[in-house]
């Protein structure tokens, strides 16, 4: 009998062992495909012809498409924020640095994060679940047999419109923010907003402000990148394009937020 139970111990740790091995070379496998689809996409991009006017089409769809949701993501969390802040300087005392600390929360971290997983939410699934489309329907061969490249007509443009529009789209996430979280101060204790204004931008400077915005630019790509290598190496019927939409959520999320933690600590040591 203990020969039986250490045989089956034996294999259970065998196939543990294997698993992790399978995981270990599927996630090189993962990086050095997409580490070839960059590079393929790099070098179609930059070659004539561009395609401007479907890069003009994907910056709408990016940027004027995702406005709404974004505004409403920045004014929860103004109000969020505002209601938080105060409960919170009114236990100390600090009432009076509540402008300050609402800007400074949202220009350096809430908005730009919280904007990158908004978009990354909506633009990941509709890329992911388009080309994952195109590919199982054999639309993406039928492009390259006509003389089109697909990798700058459909990754490229997509790739930099995200990276485009993530910055604006952040502004605007700001500066919605800033206006609902002096809403909701007002509410309690009334206070001109030119006022507000001037309390929290007095400790708020361009060195605070552009990095953050400008990170954002580095989630676009993150969504871009991903999101199109997802989609385009769909397989699987309309199965493999629900897996694409997923992926593309999901690992556009994950990388946002560990691009967020490198981000910062990058900022803080060369702009701080």
């Amino acid at each position: 009998m203990p020969r039986v139970v250490s045989d089956g111990r034996i294999s259970i740790a065998s196939s543990k062992f294997d698993a992790t091995k399978d995981l270990i070379r599927y996630l090189f496998e993962w990086f050095g495909d997409i580490g070839f689809f960059c590079g393929r996409v790099l070098r179609a991009s930059l070659t004539p012809p561009f395609e401007v006017r479907e890069l003009i089409r994907q910056l709408d769809e990016v940027g004027s498409k995702s406005a709404f949701l974004v505004a409403l993501a920045g004014a929860a969390m103004g109000v969020v924020l505002s209601l938080e802040t105060r409960y919170s300087l009114v236990r100390f005392g600090a009432k009076s640095s509540l402008p300050t600390l609402i800007m400074i929360s949202i220009v350096t971290e809430s908005s730009p994060l919280i904007t990158g997983l908004v978009v990354s939410g909506r633009v990941g699934a509709g890329i992911g679940a388009a080309l994952g489309s195109m590919k199982v329907t054999e639309q993406i061969d039928a492009m390259e047999v006509s003389g089109v490249n697909p990798y700058r007509y459909l990754a490229g443009t997509r790739i930099v419109a995200c990276a485009l529009m993530l910055p604006l789209l952040t502004l605007a996430a700001d500066f919605i923010g800033i206006v609902t979280g002096w809403i909701a101060n007002t509410l309690a204790e009334p206070v001109s907003f030119r006022l507000f204004l001037d309390t929290g931008l007095k400790h708020l400077t361009f060195k605070d402000f552009l990095p953050p915005t400008f990170k954002t630019a580095v989630f676009g790509l993150i969504i871009g990148v991903i999101s199109c290598f997802q989609g385009m190496r769909a397989n699987g019927g309309t199965e493999g394009v629900g897996r694409a939409a997923t992926s593309s959520v999901v690992l556009s999320s994950l990388f946002i937020i560990l691009a967020d933690v490198v981000l910062v600590r990058f900022i803080l040591v060369f702009f701080s």
